[in-house]
């Protein structure tokens, strides 16, 4: 007998397998924003508040560790409750607590509220990749979760124009920039009530009914006969509640997971060290505010054909050559980085850096939710998240104490050599391309 599952993954992609792309990557392109934002802030407050580096420090990093915490709630709660009701969720927590942090009166509540920021933040994405890849077309799977990671450049982008033309028009460009962060509160009812729950979840709770219903809408939506009721293969509720919920760290799977989690860290706290920094970096090399602003504009543009390149070599080269040439890059431009001196060189190399590291992270992004079966899909990507964003926290911190022990060059060494060490990892992840997601 034909499973759902299977129904689902022998479909063509469709309008509605579109809808739910741009559905859940607009959500993520709010969510790329409002980390990407912060940045220009700090750049701003260093300027306005007289911040030391220590302060921007912690207004780098705290929103991290909120985001440590929420990748492993959300994760868990998405196994639970749904993936979309999780989804939701946490585009409105993140939502509030941006337009809240504009209305900051001292670091001590910009720093609290930017924790609150991240505990949302960092519960959507592995949440959102999930819910993406479970319902993505078994032959393109790879390619939509790359195309949905991609919208992380566009939320980038948003903030680095957003950075442009409206932090430095005043004092109070910078609270201005923090409102737009809004939008995701008022966008979490369209992921609420417009976008599917995972057939797979509601398998998984035996609720059958409803998981039939969807598989059918997206059947009709490519023309598709749908399978007799009677010639389905079912479970009953408690056969569902019987079987067993597994781990992430169970025998066959620990070697995949501790691989995942190095590359995670890796990844993270190059990314992180390097982007939330960049605008203060290089104010501090000589560069008025606007023109600092204007060049992480011109490196944020690399973002967007890094995506499509590792778009279309996912599905030709497979998960694990493509991240893990993609990463390889990447140390290599943060190499350059450290070394480079002219605007010129600085753009040039700043675009290298752009374009394999977030082409490694849409490769990341697609192959994480191949490497679990159903019941530990959410807890599995949640927790390489979770891991991964304990970088995010010590990168910032560590970036001005690299600063004063070797410049630049030390910093963006650091850097690369993080990349070198996830590149090795992800050589040791299974190759998951063109196979079928695991139920249990």
């Amino acid at each position: 007998m034909t499973t759902r599952t299977q129904r689902l993954d022998d479909l063509p992609f469709t309008g509605r397998h579109r809808r739910l792309l741009t559905g859940s990557g607009v959500g993520w392109a709010l969510d790329a924003m409002d980390v990407g934002l912060i940045s220009f802030v700090m750049a701003a407050l260093a300027v306005q508040w007289d911040l030391s580096s220590t302060q921007l420090s912690w207004i780098g990093s705290i929103g991290f560790v909120g985001m440590a915490i929420g990748a492993s709630l959300g994760g868990l709660l998405a196994d639970r409750i749904g993936r979309r009701q999780v989804f939701a969720a946490t585009l409105l927590v993140y939502g509030l607590a941006t337009g809240a942090a504009a209305l900051s009166t001292s670091v001590a509540m910009l720093i609290v509220l930017r924790f609150v920021v991240g505990l949302g933040l960092g519960a959507e994405l592995p949440v959102a990749s999930t819910l993406v890849s479970e319902f993505a077309p078994r032959k393109v799977r790879g390619r939509v979760v790359v195309a949905l990671e991609a919208f992380w450049a566009v939320g980038w982008l948003l903030a680095a124009l957003i950075g442009y033309f409206v932090v430095p028009t005043s004092d109070n460009g910078w609270r201005w920039a923090l409102a737009v962060g809004l939008v995701p509160a008022a966008y979490a009812l369209v992921v609420r009530f417009g976008l599917p729950e995972s057939v797979r979840y509601l398998e998984s709770r035996g609720r059958y009914a409803e998981a039939e219903a969807i598989v059918r809408d997206y059947e009709q939506s490519a023309g598709v006969t749908s399978v007799p009721e009677d010639e389905q293969p079912v479970r009953t509720v408690a056969e569902v509640e019987r079987a067993p919920r597994g781990s992430v760290w169970a025998p066959n799977l620990r070697r995949r997971t501790a691989a995942l989690w190095v590359v995670w860290f890796g990844i993270n706290f190059s990314y992180y060290g390097a982007f939330i920094w960049l605008p203060s970096l290089l104010v501090a090399q000589g560069f008025d505010l606007v023109t600092s602003f204007g060049y992480t504009l011109l490196i944020t543009l690399a973002q967007l054909p890094g995506y499509g390149v590792a778009a279309w070599l996912i599905e030709v080269w497979g998960r694990r050559l493509t991240l893990g040439v993609f990463l390889a890059g990447s140390a290599v431009s943060a190499g350059l980085f450290g070394l480079a001196e002219t605007p010129s060189t600085i753009v040039a190399a700043g675009m290298a850096l752009s374009f394999f590291n977030l082409g490694a992270w849409g490769a990341l992004y697609a192959i994480g939710p191949e490497l679990y079966p159903t019941p530990v899909r959410g807890a599995g990507t949640g927790s390489a998240a979770a891991f991964g964003r304990l970088a995010s926290i010590i990168a910032p911190l560590l970036v001005p104490v690299l600063l004063g022990a070797g410049g630049n060059g030390l910093v963006f060494g650091a850097f690369a050599a993080s990349f070198v060490v996830a590149a090795v990892a992800a050589f040791t992840l299974p190759e998951r391309a063109g196979t079928v997601l695991d139920e249990r």
